[in-house]
């Protein structure tokens, strides 16, 4: 038979037990409360202040936009008449030359001559001793152009003057198709050479830029 001081004995360490089972269920309770708490602000915050990443720094600057002049043709393709357009600014100078070209051959917005035949595409823009922007277009360009040395001579200045105009250290432009140097547009302007901005083919009383 167990004596009163080893029952004494018994009943201290089980309610030592049972309190040390207390304690640690409502450390449990109290560090799941903590934690659902953590979380729980975090996702507000996050929520209301999205993390800036590189991603969306690019598609700002995607969205910013400065006012260009491109050069497109009169009806009677003897001038070339300037037409402001807000364009996608890029730091890189190919980049911007390419976002220049694109937009001529978009065509013009007002009630100009467009200078290149429609479904020309772009297919790149290098820059050769930092003054020479060497630009090539699909064969698109060659087989739907009108042909005549007037329109030639629109395509080719358009292109010309804009990219020089807009930027500036852009001093000559030379032309290709498929990444290959074109003796000719249509057989009446020799396209081997590249080609300085020609203030002669802007209307009277335009002034480059």
């Amino acid at each position: 038979m167990a004596t009163k001081k080893q029952i004494r004995t018994t009943e201290v360490k089980r309610k030592k037990k049972k309190k040390g089972t207390r304690l640690l269920i409502l450390s449990l309770i109290t560090m799941a409360v903590f934690g659902s708490l953590i979380f729980l602000f975090v996702t507000l915050f996050d929520s209301l202040y999205p993390p800036v990443t590189g991603k969306g720094e690019g598609a700002y600057a995607k969205k910013e936009k400065w006012v260009a002049t491109l050069y497109f043709s009169d009806a009677n393709e003897r001038f070339l008449i300037p037409e402001k357009r807000q364009i996608t600014k890029d730091k890189d100078i190919v980049g911007q030359a390419c976002e220049l070209v694109k937009a001529l051959l978009d065509g013009p917005k007002t009630k100009l001559v467009r200078t290149f035949p429609q479904k020309t595409e772009l297919q790149g823009v290098k820059i050769e001793g930092g003054q020479r922007a060497v630009v090539s277009f699909d064969k698109n360009f060659i087989r739907n152009h009108p042909g005549g040395s007037a329109s030639e001579m629109a395509t080719i200045y358009s292109l010309t003057n804009t990219l020089t105009a807009n930027i500036l250290s852009i001093k000559e432009v030379k032309l290709l198709v498929g990444g290959k140097e074109l003796e000719s547009i249509g057989g009446h302007i020799d396209t081997r050479r590249p080609f300085v901005p020609n203030k002669d083919m802007l209307a009277p009383g335009v002034n480059e830029g």
